[in-house]
């Protein structure tokens, strides 16, 4: 099957996080009729992670097989593949699957594949594989890097922020407290943090993404919530002691889910990046010397014009084969 028609077939199976079955069945029927060892593993109920060995794996590919909501169908023109998971990251998997078998083809039998569940949201589908590593010494993380090594990435912290107040009839203020206004206070505060920059990863950055409170207009609120998410470039438990100075127990602060900033490896010869955003790379630390590079932009993933050039697809498969040969062959 042609790479721009795998593609396609993965594409047309939505599998929107929590619902990946589908495509974990699909994978596991095509790779286990290209002769590869395959078996699913369970990561969460009825959730399974597909992992496809070539022999005893030197170097395994891995990429996710979920997507953000909500589902575009496929279509494509002369020039690229559009719908959901096209560059994030379904056209990556349908690459490395083809970059395994041409290094199959050339005798390489020291190949493996892991696609994994929930990589947008929890990453539980990297978490449960790491309990089970082969015993590779490298892996090649897809994702949409423009065909460029990625140097780094930074790591990110989800902070869900809840102040109180005292509910009142909004024409007497005075026997009210504004939850709303508390967090509006505070959230200046927080967007007016020191935040640090880092030489190789850039600046530390902020958003807040989610603002909630009150009941009705003419009800003084008596609480309000934000989400705000940081992409952090130093330890995740320093940024916290930053942002809890600042709150001061004038708020309670919880926080959902946090990636650690990473530093991966490069090889002579490939063009470097670094990203921005975060990955399974943190949690697949059992799988060997971290490597990450995919085809397509992170620019185009999570749009509603998700797209992958097939030019870059094609190249993408050529460097992973010339990445792995380096890796394998020293």
């Amino acid at each position: 099957m042609h790479v721009f028609e795998l593609a396609r077939r993965l594409i047309e199976i939505e599998s929107i996080t929590e619902n990946e079955k589908r495509v974990a069945f699909f994978l596991k029927e095509y790779l286990s009729g290209l002769k590869y060892d395959v078996s699913l593993q369970e990561a969460a109920p009825d959730r399974f992670n597909v992992t496809a060995f070539a022999g005893k794996p030197d170097l395994v590919f891995t990429s996710h097989i979920d997507t953000v909501p909500p589902y575009i169908p496929f279509r494509e023109d002369e020039e690229y593949i559009y719908g959901r998971g096209a560059c994030d990251a379904k056209g990556i998997v349908a690459a490395q699957i083809h970059a395994a078998e041409r290094l199959r083809a050339q005798g390489e039998t020291r190949l493996g594949m892991l696609f994994v569940v929930g990589e947008e949201r929890n990453s539980v589908g990297a978490l449960a594989a790491n309990r089970t590593p082969p015993g590779s010494g490298f892996f090649i993380d897809g994702e949409p890097t423009e065909n460029r090594l990625a140097v780094g990435s930074k790591g990110s912290l989800r902070a869900e922020i809840v102040t109180r107040g005292k509910a009142a009839h909004s024409a007497y203020p005075q026997a009210g407290e504004s939850a709303i206004l508390k967090l509006l206070d505070l959230l200046q505060e927080v967007r007016a943090m020191e935040l640090p920059r880092d030489a190789v990863l850039g600046e530390t950055t902020c958003n807040i993404g989610i603002l909630e409170g009150g009941t009705k207009p003419n009800i003084i609120p008596d609480r309000a919530r934000a989400e705000v998410m940081f992409r952090s470039v130093e330890p995740i438990d320093r940024l916290k002691a930053r942002l809890e100075a600042v709150i001061h127990g004038r708020a309670e602060v919880r926080y959902p889910f946090e990636v650690p900033p990473v530093m991966m490896n490069v090889a002579e010869g490939f063009e470097t990046t670094v990203v921005a955003f975060t990955s399974d790379v943190p949690f697949l630390t059992q799988w060997g010397k971290a490597y990450m590079m995919g085809p397509g932009s992170i620019l185009d993933a999570h749009t509603d014009h998700e797209r992958i050039s097939k030019k870059q697809l094609l190249e993408g498969i050529d460097l992973y084969v010339r990445l792995a040969r380096t890796l394998l062959h020293g």
